[in-house]
């Protein structure tokens, strides 16, 4: 009998059990790019979902609405003034006989475009002049923060008189206005998640790989900070909008015939006893919008937080 010892050992004698060579090279799960995995993330929240269906809608509201009432925003008809909501009119006439709707949707258009511009300023010059502050540090840090507590400290509404006063009351001018202090909350804000990030190793490493300062930035910063960035961003466009509801209703906002909803309220409110529903639509407007906006946010700085992903 041969000796276990002196028997050879080959490969064909064995057989591997409960290996698939084929399925070994499957992947389970599917790469994803940074912003896929942010959508996948974002629509498992509903209620971010629910604020974004909300925001759409308010959206295709204001660009379509006036096509499907058929009725013009300055249109004046004195024998239908003041009335309530009907099938005609369906969120009522204000006191000169115009439709209320109409001027919702006109109104709307005005605010969420001052809203979104303002918050666009902001996060452009704000997240730019934060991280250049926050990476390069030196005399680069100490003249940008020099620059945001001069800007920061500006009275906003003197500044919104005087612009008013020597640019007219348009759009751009309050655009202008609203923004041009706006950024130095974003800075300090984006400039201090840097001071933070910049010591990580990965930042080190693009450093010696021989990253330049736009790439280490755009790559590596601003993707660990959005969602910090987003939380300010959602809670702007908001106040922006409240904020273009103030000046209207101090008599700073847009010039007649244009109207937005904060010249709506103002307007609707000297009748709230008697006609509230002149108040009521344009508030409910602006609350529905701010919901909205709030809603997708919170998504928005969950999904776009790297530490998250799966």
């Amino acid at each position: 009998m041969e000796s276990i010892n002196n028997i050879e050992l080959k490969d064909e004698i064995f057989e591997r059990v409960g290996v698939d060579k084929e399925l070994s090279e499957h992947l389970e799960k599917p790469s994803l790019t940074y912003w896929a995995d942010v959508w996948r993330r974002f629509k498992e929240d509903k209620l971010a979902i629910f604020g974004l269906i909300l925001l759409s809608i308010i959206i295709l509201t204001i660009l379509i609405g006036p096509t499907l009432s058929g009725h013009d925003y300055q249109l004046i008809n004195a024998s239908i003034k003041d009335q309530s909501p009907s099938a005609e009119h369906w969120f009522g006439t204000d006191d000169m006989g115009r439709d209320i709707f109409t001027r919702c949707c006109y109104g709307g258009r005005i605010s969420i475009i001052i809203g979104l511009i303002c918050t666009a300023v902001m996060f452009i010059i704000g997240s730019s002049l934060g991280a250049i502050a926050g990476l390069k540090g030196g005399w680069v840090d100490n003249l940008i923060m020099r620059i945001v507590e001069i800007v920061g400290n500006l009275p906003y509404l003197v500044i919104v008189v005087i612009l008013t006063m020597v640019m007219g009351r348009s759009v751009f001018a309050i655009v202008l206005a609203m923004s041009i202090t706006s950024w130095t909350g974003t800075t300090r804000m984006v400039r201090g998640q840097i001071l933070q990030l910049r010591e990580y190793d990965y930042i080190e490493a693009a450093r010696a790989l021989g990253a330049d300062t736009k790439r280490i930035i755009m790559k590596h910063l601003l993707p660990n900070t959005l969602g910090i960035i987003m939380v300010s961003i959602t809670m702007s466009v908001p106040g922006f909008i409240f904020g273009e509801a103030f000046l209207s209703f101090v008599g700073l906002g847009v010039r007649p015939p244009k109207t937005s909803w904060g010249a709506l309220a103002s307007a609707g409110q000297q009748k709230l006893l008697f006609y509230p529903h002149e108040l009521f639509f344009p508030c409910l407007m602006i609350v529905l919008t701010v919901l909205a906006f709030h809603l997708v946010g919170d998504g928005l700085s969950d999904a776009l937080d790297p530490k998250l992903r799966k």
